[in-house]
C-alpha cells in the first residue's frame, strides 16, 4: 500500500515541514513489519499554488497512491478541494485524508460538504497519522470494516462509520516535541528553498486573531537536540534556517543556549530567522546579540498596533516602551535585519490611529515595516467575536477583512494602496536615501506613503508591472510634481541609491552628466590599480581598464565624487560600500560660467 503525504506550497523556495514531520514519525515509531520492510509506503509530493492544477494531479496519478493527505492553509485551501474534486475521477480508488490548520476546526462541515474526503486529522499530526496508519495496516490484515472501526476511535481524526455518519473525536494529546525525529538528515531535494525549524510548538499569548493561542502550553525541543541538529546545517553551510517557533525567546535558557552556540560555531554563511517578543529581551540576551556577526540571525517582531486600547482587546501582552527599547539598542548594533509587523483592521483601531501605529514603528526605523491585513481565522476568538467589532471579511480564504466598526471599506482600499508603496519603495531596500530625505517633506511617513498611493492612483499605474528603472523615473516625477525647485537634490539622492544596488549598464535619464569627467575617472582606476587605495579585497591582480568596469565613480551635482565598491557589500542592506574620494569640479562649466561674468565694456 503507498501513502502519499502532499503539499501544495505558496512558493517554489518554500518547504512543508508537516508532511515530512509526519512521515519521519510513522517511520521512528511504527513497530510493524510493513513499515519496516517497505511493504507499506510513505512517500511525500511538494508542488506550489503556481503549478496548474492539471499537472499536480497528472503527477499523483503517476505515483498511484492507495491515499493521499493534504496539508491544507489559507493560502492553498481552494487549490486542494480543486484536486480533492477531481482526484477520484482518475483514481477512483483513492481515500483522500486533510490536515492543517484550515480544516481542523470545521473537520464535520468539511466532510459533510465534501463527500470525496475520506477523513480529516485535526491539530497536531504526527501522533495522529501513526494511529492512521496502524488502522491501514489492521485493514489489510483482516477486513476493511476493521480499518473503519479503528479510525473511528482515534484523537484527532473525524471520519465516517460504517453507516456513512460523521464521528469527529477530540484533539489528540500535544506530542513530546523531543520524540519528533529530525526531518533533515538529507537536504536534497531542499536545495534553494527556505529550510524550516522547530524548537518549540505552542505560545505563551493569547492574541484573539492568531491559531497559536489556543495552544498556550508551549513545549520546547530539546535544547542538547536543537543545538546538535543546529551543527547539520551549520557544516552543510545552509543559506537560511528560519525557525517557526511562534515566539522563539519565550524561554531565556533555550534561547540563550541556542544564540550562544550559533554565535561560537558561525560558518560566516548561515543566517537564521526568529520570530520573537523583543519586549522580553533582557541585558544578557541584548549582549549576545551585540556579538553577533552581521547578518547570523535576524529578527521578526509583531508590534501589530500601538494603540493601547487595540493592543488590550486583543488580548496582547506587550510592552510598547520595552519594546522600542530593545528595538533601538538592536539597532546601534548595525548586525541584525529588524522585521517589524503591523496589523490593519484591529479592533479599536481606525484609520487615524493606524497612522499613528504607522509612524511610531517607522520611527523605530525597522529595515523592514510589514503592513499586513487581519485574517478571521476559523477556530480564533477573533472569528467568536466577529459581529461584535462589526468586521466583514471575504467568506473564502484567505478570510481577509473588508470593514470594521472602525474602518470603512474606502479606508481598507487606501491601506491597501499604500502597502503596495510601502513595498516598493520602503520595504525593497532600494529607495532608502531618497526616501529618507523625501519624508522631510510630508508631515509624517504615512502622509508620504498615502501621497504616493494617491499619485499612482491619479496617474493609472496601479496594476502594471514597472520594471525597476519604471519605479524610479516614476519616483522621479512625483518629486517634480511636489518639490520643483529641489528636483536636482533628489535626482541625485535617486541615482546614488541605483548605484548603491548595482553598476548599471545604462544611465537614467535624470542622472547628472559624466562626460566632463571621464579623463579623471581614468586617472583615478590608473592610480588604483598601482596602490588600491579604496578597492583592497578582490581586486588586486586587475588593470585599471578592468578596475573601471568592476567598480564606478560617480560625480554629482554639487561636485562630490562617490567610488561604488560591488565586492564589499553591507550585509544588511546589500548595498555597495561607497567612497567619497573628493570634490571634482567641472572644468568646462566652470570656465563657461567665468566667461558669462566677464563685464561687457
Amino acid at each position: 500500500m503507498k501513502f502519499l503525504l502532499a503539499a501544495v506550497n505558496a512558493k517554489y523556495i518554500h518547504s512543508n515541514p508537516a508532511i515530512y514531520s509526519l512521515k519521519a514519525y510513522a517511520k521512528a515509531h511504527g513497530k510493524e513489519r510493513e513499515l519496516e520492510d517497505g511493504s507499506f509506503q510513505i512517500e511525500t509530493g511538494e508542488y506550489t499554488i503556481n503549478n496548474q492544477p492539471d499537472e499536480v494531479l497528472k503527477d499523483i496519478y503517476s505515483r498511484k497512491p492507495d491515499a493521499v493527505g493534504f496539508s491544507c492553509y489559507i493560502w492553498n485551501i481552494a487549490f486542494v478541494l480543486e484536486l480533492v474534486r477531481d482526484l477520484p475521477k482518475v483514481l477512483p480508488h483513492v481515500e483522500i485524508w486533510l490536515g492543517g490548520p484550515e480544516v481542523s476546526y470545521d473537520a464535520s462541515r468539511i466532510l459533510e460538504q465534501e463527500r470525496s474526503v475520506y477523513g480529516i486529522m485535526t491539530g497536531e499530526g504526527e501522533e495522529t497519522f501513526l494511529k492512521v496508519v496502524q488502522a491501514y495496516l489492521k485493514g489489510n490484515q483482516s477486513h476493511n470494516k476493521d480499518k473503519i472501526s479503528a479510525l473511528c476511535t482515534i484523537d484527532g481524526v473525524a471520519v465516517r462509520n460504517e453507516d456513512g455518519a460523521v464521528i469527529e473525536n477530540p484533539l489528540k494529546t500535544a506530542a513530546d516535541m523531543s520524540s519528533i525525529p529530525f526531518l533533515y538528515e538529507s537536504l536534497s531535494g531542499f536545495e534553494n528553498r527556505i529550510i524550516y525549524y522547530e524548537s518549540s510548538r505552542g505560545c505563551p499569548f493569547s492574541c484573539s486573531y492568531c491559531l497559536s493561542s489556543l495552544d498556550k502550553s508551549v513545549r520546547l525541543r530539546d535544547t542538547s537536540l536543537v543545538l546538535k541538529e543546529l551543527d547539520f546545517f551549520i557544516e552543510k553551510g545552509v543559506p537560511q534556517v528560519k525557525f517557526v517557533d511562534r515566539t522563539f525567546n519565550c524561554s531565556r535558557k533555550h534561547t540563550r543556549e541556542i544564540w550562544r552556540h550559533i554565535i561560537e560555531h558561525d560558518n560566516g554563511v548561515t543566517n537564521f530567522h526568529f520570530e520573537i517578543s523583543a519586549d522580553l529581551l533582557n541585558e544578557e540576551e541584548l549582549e549576545l546579540m551585540s556579538r553577533m556577526r552581521p547578518g547570523l540571525i535576524q529578527l521578526e517582531i509583531g508590534v501589530q498596533s500601538t494603540n493601547p486600547r487595540t493592543i488590550e482587546e486583543i488580548r496582547r501582552k506587550m510592552d510598547l516602551t520595552l519594546l522600542k527599547n530593545a528595538v533601538a539598542r538592536i539597532n546601534s548594533f548595525g548586525n541584525i535585519h529588524q522585521h517589524l509587523d503591523l496589523i490593519a483592521g484591529l479592533p479599536y483601531e481606525d484609520y487615524e490611529s493606524f497612522r499613528n501605529s504607522f509612524n511610531q514603528v517607522w520611527d523605530m526605523k525597522p529595515e523592514q515595516l510589514q503592513l499586513g491585513f487581519l485574517k478571521v481565522l476559523k477556530g480564533s476568538y477573533m472569528a467568536e467575536m466577529a459581529e461584535e467589532y462589526g468586521l466583514r471579511f471575504r467568506q473564502k480564504p484567505p478570510y481577509e477583512v473588508l470593514s470594521t466598526k472602525w474602518l470603512n471599506y474606502g479606508e481598507v482600499l487606501k491601506l491597501k494602496a499604500l502597502e503596495e508603496m510601502l513595498e516598493v519603495y520602503g520595504n525593497s531596500g532600494q529607495f532608502r536615501l531618497t526616501i529618507k530625505e523625501l519624508c522631510r517633506e510630508f508631515e509624517t511617513p504615512f502622509d508620504l506613503f498615502e501621497a504616493l498611493a494617491g499619485y499612482y492612483e491619479n496617474q493609472g499605474l496601479f496594476g502594471i508591472s514597472h520594471s525597476r528603472m519604471a519605479r524610479y523615473d516614476i519616483l522621479e516625477q512625483f518629486i517634480g510634481t511636489l518639490v520643483p525647485e529641489k528636483l536636482p537634490k533628489y535626482r541625485d539622492l535617486l541615482v546614488y541609491d541605483l548605484y548603491l544596488r548595482e553598476n548599471l549598464k545604462s544611465r537614467p535619464s535624470f542622472a547628472a552628466d559624466q562626460e566632463p569627467f571621464k579623463d579623471r575617472v581614468r586617472a583615478f582606476f590608473a592610480e588604483e590599480a598601482l596602490s588600491f587605495r579604496y578597492l583592497k579585497e578582490g581586486y588586486q591582480g586587475y588593470e585599471a581598464r578592468q578596475l573601471i568596469k568592476m567598480a564606478h565613480i560617480e560625480v554629482f551635482r554639487d561636485g562630490r565624487a562617490v567610488l561604488f565598491d560591488y565586492k564589499k557589500r553591507d550585509a544588511l542592506s546589500h548595498n555597495a560600500a561607497n567612497y567619497e574620494i573628493g570634490i571634482w569640479r567641472n572644468e568646462w562649466q566652470e570656465k563657461k560660467q567665468k566667461q558669462s561674468r566677464r563685464p561687457e565694456y
